[in-house]
């Protein structure tokens, strides 16, 4: 089977003079250049088609680099907003569409991100059996603990089982009152920030932050004055400066006319639609089909989650206030241009 020939899409950046950005040769989709649009222009590079759901974690890992490898060079000398890994168009007519689509939104972001970085910032227990230990002394384990052991029996499994949750919920309190005066400090110098997910019991703090270029110094001077506070107990680490990887990834998906269709019938909705028109539609079919007032109908549940699903789709569809549904306005699928949520 022959292999799709395709144009990978890394990011937009807010310039459409440059063909050429001369980074050729770290990527693993060859030769980065741009397609150009009005004043903004895609970072694109040709390339196979790559389906990465079908790929091991090791590979997609490897692309996932390349990916980022060749958007953080591209800040150098550009302010980009980057674009979801494994994005594709099929041509150059697709990409101007995506440009086009996308271009108020795009022009917003970049009002918003100009001269701005991302810190990525991680607080780590320097020795979390210390810190459980420490915890081993508090008066209430203490109290739980003599209490357990004057029973005739002795301590039982059960029992170490309320030791170990007593344990684990004061160190998730100690941890949350932690994050809590770690975060306070980095929102004084921080736009923006976005939580992530805590990996494991040493992490205290795992989070994204959006600053000034020239805030970086006073950003790593506030890390600095905790890393003291704390008598070196935690362990700060910064990964930046990034693209706004956190707050403005662009995503892009192609909705095949069929469901743009159908979604429009389920709701009883005509061509030229308001955003105001798809929600009373969702409503009054929502309203017609909820469960709780079909008590003993055998389709209600599928009945209702259909019409939110089109409701969904719809409103995806719909990013302006009044949109078309006639299938002569986008060919055979829509292409949908959202910052990822």
């Amino acid at each position: 089977m022959a292999e799709i020939e395709g144009i990978y899409i890394y990011g937009i950046v807010d310039t459409a003079g440059e063909k050429s950005l001369g980074i050729a040769g770290i990527t693993a989709y060859g030769e980065v250049y741009t397609i150009p649009h009005q004043d903004i222009s895609a970072v694109v590079s040709d390339s196979q088609f790559v389906d990465y759901t079908a790929l091991s974690k090791d590979r997609v890992a490897r692309y996932l680099l390349a990916h980022q490898q060749a958007i953080e060079k591209i800040m150098d000398s550009h302010t980009i907003i980057p674009v979801k890994l494994g994005t594709y168009a099929f041509n150059i007519r697709e990409v101007e569409e995506i440009l086009s689509k996308g271009y108020t939104m795009f022009k917003d972001v970049f009002r918003t991100i100009n001269n701005k970085i991302e810190i990525d910032v991680v607080a780590t227990w320097n020795d979390l059996n210390s810190v459980i230990k420490e915890i081993g002394e508090d008066e209430k384990i203490k109290e739980l603990k003599e209490k357990l052991m004057s029973k005739p029996e002795g301590i039982s499994l059960e029992d170490q089982m309320k030791i170990g949750s007593l344990i684990k919920d004061i160190l998730y309190i100690k941890r949350e009152k932690l994050a809590s005066e770690i975060g306070t400090v980095l929102r004084k110098v921080s736009i923006d920030s976005r939580a992530h997910g805590l990996m494991d019991d040493r992490m205290i703090f795992n989070a994204a932050l959006l600053i000034d270029k020239d805030k970086r110094a006073e950003l790593e001077k506030g890390l600095d004055e905790m890393n003291g506070l704390y008598n070196e107990k935690i362990d700060f680490k910064c990964v930046g400066p990034l693209p706004p990887y956190s707050f403005y990834t662009v995503e892009v998906k192609k909705i095949p006319f069929g469901e743009i269709d159908w979604a429009k019938e389920k709701l009883g909705i005509d061509n030229i639609p308001t955003k105001e028109d798809i929600i009373k539609a969702y409503r009054s079919k929502a309203n017609l089909y909820h469960p709780d007032k079909n008590r003993g109908a055998s389709d209600a549940d599928r009945q209702f989650n259909e019409v939110f699903r089109a409701y969904k789709i719809l409103l995806e569809y719909c990013q302006e206030e009044t949109c078309s549904f006639d299938e002569k306005e986008f060919g055979q699928d829509a292409i949908i241009v959202k910052i990822r949520d």
